[in-house]
């Protein structure tokens, strides 16, 4: 909880610091890149830093956590801040890492506000620093503690066993540990993150989704190749469409992620669009292997019926199920397709089980609305979860 003296500060500092917070965030980067150029190079996702996209998801995530400090001072924005734990702790975050953005922030801070920055207002949003710092301290320990490994040492060399092209830009890779030692436990929807070498030398790390069942012997990610926009958009999914092949080894982080099933008896939707599937057909696999029996609804929204990775298993794995139903659009569908599943996902037409839970993975705006169609046929909003690829800047808006 924030100072009754921090409370005020902030408060009265906030719409100042909000209306700035863009600008501190890019000087931030600059300044932290500058001191630590391998902080860049070898940890941060070089696409998302040309692209804006985490600058706007830090800002908006500092700025999220200031007004919720003063707003609600009884509560904390605990969702925010378990995405934001998994991601790092997928990363291999330290806390002595959390000293050096403390730094350089608050240089930036400094010198965007100027004069501005009193003592007493430094003072103040030091503390709501520190209390998101160590917020993301205390469950980044855990999520490492049950994974067995420590805050820096995440990593192990896994062997590629095979791989399958799903589609023209999409590549399924069969993974197991390299020395032969069981791979880690994992729950439907979680994700691992992946290192790789590029040819500049730079090790760039990205997250993909287990497209697999716990119970597998071999871990599965399908990866979507991103084209377009050209370096450093896409470098590692290309890295891994054009260079690897059974027999390699890739650098893969113990399993993290927020977007897991939370209620095995509540009926369940599971919207995806585009690669968003890849998290939904874990989740399916499982449901069908542990023998699920309340309803389940499947929605998936793509380009085409060539363009959807996987389309045989997700329906497949949908069949599995005593009680599902599976509903895919295609915006250029093939002939014989239902012309009311042509276009964008439309839940107009489909009949929503009361306490439905729903799990949705795809492009922000898919998820935009879908949620909000969920929410006016009855779905708690308590009750939909989500899974952004990239940074949030949903939860941090």
């Amino acid at each position: 909880m924030l100072s009754e003296p921090s409370t005020a500060t902030v408060r009265a500092t906030l719409p100042a610091v909000g209306a700035a917070i863009g600008d501190i965030a890019d000087l931030f980067y600059r300044k932290l890149f500058d001191a630590h150029p391998e902080l860049l190079r070898d940890l941060f996702n070089r696409g998302n830093q040309a692209s804006g996209a985490q600058r706007q998801a830090l800002a908006g995530s500092i700025a999220a956590f200031a007004t919720q400090l003063v707003e609600h001072p009884d509560t904390r924005p605990d969702v925010m801040l378990s995405r934001i734990a998994h991601k790092h702790a997928s990363l291999g975050i330290t806390p002595a890492q959390y000293d050096v953005v403390h730094t350089h922030l608050f240089a930036a801070i400094a010198e965007v506000l100027g004069d501005a920055v009193t003592p007493e207002v430094a003072a103040a949003w030091d503390e709501v620093y520190w209390l998101m710092a160590n917020a993301l301290i205390a469950i980044e320990e855990r999520l490492y503690a049950q994974q067995g490994v420590v805050a820096g040492d995440v990593w192990r060399d896994w062997e590629v066993v095979s791989r399958t092209e799903e589609t023209e830009d999409v590549a399924t890779f069969r993974l197991r540990p390299a020395d032969g030692s069981p791979a880690p436990a994992f729950r439907p929807g979680q994700y691992v993150s992946v290192q790789v070498e590029l040819p500049d030398g730079a090790h760039q790390i990205r997250q993909y989704s287990l497209s697999c069942a716990p119970g597998s012997t071999v871990r599965s990610i399908t990866v979507k190749r991103v084209r377009g926009g050209g370096a450093p958009d896409g470098e590692v999914s290309r890295q891994l469409h054009e260079q690897v092949r059974a027999g390699d080894r890739l650098r893969v982080s113990a399993p993290y992620g927020d977007l897991v099933l939370k209620s095995a008896e509540a009926p369940l939707l599971l919207a995806s669009a585009g690669i968003g599937c890849t998290p939904i057909l874990s989740m399916l696999e499982h449901l069908a292997e542990s023998g699920h029996r309340t309803p389940v609804t499947v929605v998936h929204g793509d380009r085409s019926p060539a363009d959807h990775a996987m389309r045989t298993d997700h329906a497949a794995l949908a069949g599995k199920l005593p009680d599902s139903a599976a509903h895919f659009w295609y915006e250029d569908p093939t002939d014989g397709h239902p012309a009311d599943r042509t276009g964008l996902v439309d839940l107009s037409g489909l009949a929503i089980a009361s306490g439905t839970h729903a799990y949705l993975c795809g492009p922000l705006p898919f998820m935009r609305s879908v949620r909000t169609q969920l929410l006016a046929k009855g779905v708690a909003a308590s009750d939909i979860h989500y899974e952004v690829f990239g940074p949030d800047l949903w939860l941090a808006s």
